[in-house]
């Protein structure tokens, strides 16, 4: 990057077009730029506007007509999502996984070098938020959703899989269990089981979200860009980000977090309704979940209208506490000493299989692969626009190792312990107990089931619904601020009217969806949209380094 200039700013609380001035010596990249140069303003009916005109219009009547057409042909859409979603992971199961382990040596990589040591925003920039906030708003954020869905699910599926064996039909598998399975051996199925759902839920995926909000975060904050998925590609493609090649990266990236927003906020609404059966008598059916996710969207706006620091950082302080009390409540009444145990051996199953799980070539357990982990991969990268802009817009003033070791360390951690409670406990009650409601009930079920039979089931089970729906809010709440950032042309602080339409259209895509083909519909959009951001992140990494290496380090 030759076209740069050097920097400083004496404070951290100026303001310079949206986006905090660094504060100490910082190469900023010399452009004529400015954010939000090419916005439409405007201020009628006492609402105010400040939008990016080509990727705010192209974005909303895109995905306007998606909805329609959706709804319109509820019918029609469903088998042409299925084949997509079934050709995507059977043709690229392997260029998700490669990729992404790609993503976790260069997270490694920079943890362990020099580069480290660089602040973001700047030698003397100070965090503007404490630990803990940070910390509950990166999960929160992340994949909150997703464990309260998966914490039993996936465990037990893969353990039943595993327990089963393997299964070929004219020389090919058709299981769709992890590896080489463990037929008739429960301890061996128990630790493959664990070991694949951290897999899933450890070190990857929080090294794909990473990489995105690093290089968002040093480009915004130390070389002065808007906070855009545009600006990552300022060493590609130079001044030619401010044309048409940036306003279709901006475009695709509100498309590809819209619609994996979408599938967080779908598998959270089927999981409260199945929880509201369960507990309540609430049908579980469509009107149920179409009027959750309304009332919900409505929750989200509220939080909206509260701002960043009292709305989404005070729900994600609220969710992690009512979340470590369920986890807490699940080690002490479970069963305990197993659990405790079972830590250390997951663990150690995690490290001992890695190699295998990551592998991207010459894989035979291909109904694992391909319905687990190419879902899951497709499914973080889609939402990297979401989870990466959110997770750099609250980390400034964290220094690049202790930006990596907390999003990428820290959640993992927090995550194979809730996978360990929830999911060695529901794999007691099948294997000591000899309870077999788990393992028989849907998969938006099991959690309620596995709580069934311990102490106070309908309280744990009231609370694991409260926690799907806060989440639900954060999500929404954390997605609105971000697509908003994007179609504002990277503007942070535009008017709060705009996020509030973009929480209104989550919703929307996320019934329409459920209604054109459920999980599988779900599924389909996320992997169509995280094939061409899984590209974004490539170049991501090309960025990142190019980035660090014209940063002072002294």
């Amino acid at each position: 990057m030759s076209d740069q200039t050097p920097s400083s700013s004496a404070s951290g609380n100026e303001i310079v077009d949206g986006v905090p001035a660094p504060e100490g010596p910082t190469n900023l990249i010399d452009t004529d730029y400015q954010i939000g140069q090419d916005n439409l303003t405007a201020n009628k009916f006492g609402l105010s506007f400040d939008l990016h005109g080509k990727v705010f219009t192209i974005s909303a009547l895109v995905i306007v007509f998606f909805v329609v057409t959706t709804l319109a042909f509820q019918n029609e859409v469903e088998p042409v999502f299925s084949s997509m979603r079934d050709w995507l992971t059977s043709n690229l199961a392997w260029f998700f996984m490669l990729s992404a382990d790609i993503f976790v040596l260069l997270c490694v990589g920079l943890i362990v070098s020099p580069y480290g040591k660089i602040r973001l925003g700047g030698k003397y920039a100070k965090p503007d938020f404490s630990y803990t906030g940070w910390i509950a708003m990166l999960f929160a954020a992340g994949m909150a959703i997703g464990l309260i869905f998966y914490g039993v699910a996936e465990p037990i599926t893969h353990f039943s899989n595993a327990a089963g064996g393997i299964v070929a039909e004219n020389g090919l598998r058709t299981d769709s269990a992890p590896l080489g399975a463990a037929s008739g051996d429960s301890a061996k199925a128990t630790q493959l089981a664990m070991a694949a759902t951290i897999y899933h839920w450890g070190l990857h995926p929080w090294a794909i979200y990473a990489v995105v909000a690093l290089a968002l975060a040093l480009f915004a904050f130390n070389k002065g860009l808007p906070l855009t998925m545009r600006s990552i590609f300022y060493p590609i493609l130079g001044e030619r980000i401010w044309g048409w090649p940036g306003h279709i990266i901006d475009i695709l990236a509100v498309f590809a977090t819209l619609f994996g927003l979408a599938t967080s906020l779908g598998i959270g609404a089927s999981q409260a309704t199945a929880g509201m059966e369960h507990l309540f008598g609430i049908p579980n059916n469509n009107v149920t979940m179409v009027l959750l996710i309304m009332g919900i969207t409505a929750i989200a706006l509220l939080s909206i209208l509260a701002g960043m620091d009292k709305g989404v950082q005070r729900l994600s302080q609220i969710n992690m506490i009512l979340a470590f009390l369920l986890l807490v409540f699940v080690i002490a009444v479970g069963p305990t000493l197993y659990l405790v145990g079972g830590f250390f051996k997951n663990l150690g199953a995690y490290v001992t299989n890695l190699p295998a799980l990551s592998n991207p070539f010459g894989r035979d357990d291909r109904g694992f692969v391909e319905g687990w982990t190419a879902f899951y991969w497709a499914w973080w990268i889609s939402i990297t626009p979401l989870v990466g802009m959110f997770v750099a817009r609250i980390s400034r003033g964290r220094s690049v190792r202790e930006f990596l070791v907390a999003v990428l360390l820290i959640p993992s951690i927090v995550s194979i312990i809730w996978m360990t409670a929830f999911g060695n406990t529901a794999i007691h009650q099948v294997v000591a107990d000899g309870f077999q409601g788990v393992e028989n009930a849907a998969l938006e079920l099991q959690l309620f089931v596995m709580l069934s039979q311990l102490p106070f089931s309908s309280i744990t089970s009231f609370l694991g619904i409260v926690l799907v729906i806060v989440f639900f809010t954060t999500t929404s709440d954390s997605g609105s601020l971000v697509i908003d950032s994007l179609a504002a042309g990277g503007k942070i602080n535009a008017p709060r009217v705009q996020r509030v339409f973009w929480a209104i259209i989550e919703g929307v895509i996320a019934i329409a969806l459920l209604l054109g083909g459920g999980l599988t519909a779900l599924q389909a959009g996320v992997i169509s949209t995280g094939l061409p951001f899984t590209l974004v992140l490539l170049a991501c990494c090309y960025a990142i380094v190019k980035g660090l290496m014209s940063e002072p380090r002294n």
